[in-house]
């Protein structure tokens, strides 16, 4: 599969941010932090569907998706990081994220 595009999909409790990164120039877009653009773009419901089973099944509050986006617009899966970075995108992608870490600090296993 080659990947035209990447995805950060980064869950917190119920909270799902997904972040297109374009610009790779290679197979591990880390490499090339300099070339990159990011977009929070809406998560797919089949991919937050299963973000969610794969959370509940490993029994975590956190977790760091990445995915590969093929020409189809298919994601495909790579790996979860339940420690995965988000602090290098831009403000306007860490905020919310930040914010739904700190509830989920606060407010973990209160009745919604």
């Amino acid at each position: 599969m080659r990947s035209v595009a990447d995805l950060r999909v980064t869950a917190v409790g119920e909270h799902v941010f997904t972040v297109r990164i374009d610009g790779s120039r290679g197979l591990d877009w880390r490499r090339h932090y300099d070339a990159l653009s990011y977009a929070l773009v809406d998560t797919p419901p089949a991919l937050e569907k299963a973000v969610h089973a794969y959370m509940d099944a490993a029994g975590l509050a956190f977790g760091a998706f990445d995915f590969g986006l093929d020409a189809e617009g298919r994601a495909w899966w790579y790996e979860c990081n339940p420690n995965g970075q988000y602090a290098w995108f831009p403000s306007s992608i860490t905020a919310p994220i930040v914010s739904a870490v700190a509830d989920q600090l606060q407010y973990a296993g209160e009745p919604t």
